[in-house]
């Protein structure tokens, strides 16, 4: 049986400041969550346990983890960029592990004082965490704890090489850590990595463009991969502008071709249409296009085929099409509502609007939003579920609509998503339907499924405190 499981066991490259991986696959420091989950769905059988730690009423707050209990490995996330920060190995025993073509950890080889200095060579001396009773060895980008008992601590000036242990005695990796940087308490994601582009496009942020109280479209700032004059790759940035009433062609040429198309087949808010119970049969049907890397859908209207709706959506955990899309850096200007208060003194009325527009964009909280503006008072109540599984472990969101915006709230109070509609609304409280379902069952993913394939087990926890690192 300890033969089997020695032959399972992953067999890992770690590059300090960069990866942890192996000739089919890697863990790359500034991957987008997404990218991980994908590598984790294509290796089935291999990698069998799997975690998504999150914190459902801090999500920008607390880190977010991928944890794979059986292999020993711990993936931390920055929550607000989402991208790769903290590669961590917290059970030595459960991976095997190399560098340079070279093991150094396995249960062959333990990863001792000496195996680390002979496969890493010399660093600075290392620090002693006194609570822990932890000795951390630091390399630039990769760091090992080694637990040591404190009666040892007065040597560590010169070195843990150079403390006298017991026969037997002589302290083995606990955890092993990469990241960017020299210093791993401090250690920040990085940009997104050039091997990680895959041709896509990128967005650095979205600027919704308003004319008065009406929105006409959005203006991208968006970057993917180029060449220079050598053909090496390098990062290139480029803006683009997508208006209501731009043709599939229009919107194809500017930001190429979508992830996928959907057509809208079913339509679980026509109810809350003013002509719900007339029936009108008709072959066409209006379509999305859905670009994921960006965190947008656009749908286009089946007889003129342009543009009449924005979806904007803000991928947070907790929420039924979480892993589906990258987060969408909007940033949208609105107009505040003209509001009067009656002054004590005078009796006269008095303008206590908020002075300039209010800025809102992915991270804004909705009560602060409804603060200065003046929503629908009642929200539509907006269980998401496919036609193949009914199962919402989520629960409900509420839509709450303003001029020619709506707002999907979250119950902790953050934005879903913002859908954006083309031209004048006579009644702004009245949600129009079918603005939600922008997703087949074939493509929608929950985060009970977020790894959604057999033999990978997810569990969902919610974290309230920061996990130590």
């Amino acid at each position: 049986l300890s033969e089997q499981l020695h032959c399972k066991m992953l067999e890992l490259e770690v590059v300090p400041e960069r990866s942890l991986g192996c000739e089919q696959w890697e863990f790359i420091l500034g991957m987008h969550f997404s990218q991980a989950v994908a590598i984790i769905q294509s290796q089935v059988g291999i990698i069998k346990g799997v975690q998504v730690l999150y914190s459902d009423t801090n999500p920008l707050g607390v880190d977010l983890v991928i944890s794979l209990p059986q292999d020993g490995i711990r993936l931390i996330f920055d929550p607000v960029v989402q991208r790769l920060k903290i590669i961590e190995i917290y059970n030595m025993k459960l991976v095997k592990l190399k560098y340079c073509g070279l093991t150094f950890n396995s249960p062959e080889v333990l990863p001792s004082i000496e195996q680390i200095e002979h496969s890493f060579g010399a660093t600075h001396p290392g620090v002693y965490d006194t609570e822990k009773q932890l000795f951390i060895l630091n390399f630039r980008g990769l760091s090992f704890c080694f637990p040591v008992e404190s009666k040892y601590q007065p040597g560590y000036a010169h070195g843990l090489g150079s403390l006298q242990f017991p026969n037997g005695s002589s302290p083995v990796v606990s955890r092993t850590s990469v990241y960017t940087g020299n210093n791993l308490a401090e250690s920040r994601s990085p940009a997104l990595p050039l091997c990680c582009y895959h041709n896509h496009l990128y967005m650095e942020r979205a600027e919704v463009l308003r004319e008065r109280l009406h929105t006409t479209g959005i203006r991208l700032h968006l970057f993917t991969e180029g060449s220079s004059r050598l053909m090496e790759p390098r990062k290139q940035s480029l803006s683009r502008e997508v208006l209501f009433g731009d043709t599939c062609q229009d919107v194809a040429t500017a930001l190429g071709a979508p992830s996928r198309v959907f057509y809208k087949a079913e339509d679980k808010m026509k109810i809350h249409s003013p002509n719900a119970h007339r029936r009108v049969a008709t072959r066409r049907s209006d379509f999305f296009y859905n670009y994921f890397t960006l965190g947008m859908d656009i749908l286009f209207d089946a007889k003129t085929q342009k543009v009449k709706k924005f979806v904007l959506h803000t991928n947070y955990p907790g929420h039924y099409n979480f892993n589906m899309y990258h987060r969408c850096e909007f940033h949208l200007a609105v107009p505040p509502d003209f509001r009067q208060q009656q002054s004590s003194d005078s009796g006269q009325l008095i303008d206590v609007s908020p002075p300039g527009p209010i800025m809102i964009s992915a991270y804004t909280k909705w009560d602060a939003i409804s603060e200065q503006l003046k929503p629908s008072e009642r929200p539509v109540v907006l269980n998401r579920a496919s036609s193949t599984n009914t199962t919402n472990p989520f629960g409900s969101t509420f839509c709450y609509g303003y001029q020619d915006i709506i707002f999907e709230v979250m119950p902790n109070n953050y934005i879903a998503s913002v859908t954006l509609y083309a031209g004048e609304r006579s009644n702004p409280d009245r949600i129009e339907p079918a603005v939600y379902h922008t997703k087949t069952a074939r493509l929608s993913v929950n985060s009970v499924a977020l790894l959604g394939l057999h033999h990978v087990k997810v569990h969902l926890v919610e974290l309230d405190l920061k996990p130590n690192h």
